[in-house]
């Protein structure tokens, strides 16, 4: 097994590993480590001196070829307090995501700061668990879980990390390290266990939404799962790093008996 997520082609082409992997489908790669590299890509994309990604719009048009890979990137709208940035993931002949992302000029708002979200116990206090064993796939394996008390189907608050790294030979910042785990939300408290076969929900977009930037190794994830009566889901997601909530994540689901 390698250490790494992504391995560096040269210019604009990567090529995944073992640790991508997918949930639903073995020959697939999991969109959380896609959307780690991608945001990676919309972090380096010159003129970001001074502004800070505050939301990464992700929608999925397909399967994600595990494989090589080509991420294309530009400022869709230019501005010197907004801009608007797009990533697109080419793969086997076709495009499987286009990520689209508002970068903000920061500024000094210390006197004004404040969250309605109520902080995680940390995760040094919560014991490990292998309850994700139930979920194929690379990526889910390569991430350490640690579930608050009080998990229940459709609803709990959980730790993840990874020791594995990004891209090869480069440094990922916190933000793009912690991103590219948030898409495992969809599976740590589903309504319906992945173990029966009987029902399929995968997401098709993720919305991330920050009002800070996160910092250090861990992710905590507070989860809620709701079906609708016609097919479609949803998965809600307080985001929080070791000093406390930083964002939000929503996912729509296709939900559907049988397999993905």
């Amino acid at each position: 097994m390698t250490d790494v997520f992504f391995r560096n082609l040269g210019g604009d082409r990567y090529e995944s590993t073992e640790h991508t992997q997918g949930a639903w489908n073995p020959n697939e790669q999991h969109l959380a480590a896609a959307t780690g590299l991608l945001a990676h890509v919309l972090e380096r994309i010159p003129g970001g001196e001074g502004k800070a990604l505050s939301r990464i719009s992700l929608d999925v048009l397909g399967m994600i070829p595990r494989g090589e890979c080509e991420i294309t990137s530009a400022v869709v709208r230019p501005g010197r307090r907004v801009e608007l940035l797009e990533a697109q993931w080419h793969a086997g002949g076709r495009t499987s995501i286009i990520a689209r992302a508002w970068r903000l000029a920061r500024a000094d708002t210390a006197g004004v700061a404040g969250t309605e979200d109520a902080r995680l116990v940390p995760p040094e206090s919560v014991e490990p668990s292998r309850h994700m064993d139930a979920w194929g796939g690379g990526f889910v394996r390569s991430l350490e879980y640690r579930p608050l008390p009080g998990r229940r189907a459709g609803s709990g608050a959980f730790w993840v990390r990874t020791g594995v790294e990004l891209l090869e030979g480069v440094t990922a910042s916190p933000l793009a390290r912690l991103l590219g785990m948030v898409d495992v939300a969809n599976g740590l408290a589903p309504r319906i266990s992945p173990g029966d076969g009987a029902w399929s929900y995968p997401n098709v977009d993720l919305q991330l939404h920050l009002h800070r930037q996160p910092a250090g190794e861990w992710l905590g994830l507070e989860v809620r799962q709701q079906y609708g009566p016609e097919g479609v889901g949803l998965t809600s997601s307080v985001l929080h790093d070791a000093d406390g909530p930083f964002g939000r994540a929503e996912q729509i689901l296709l939900v559907r008996p049988g397999g993905h």
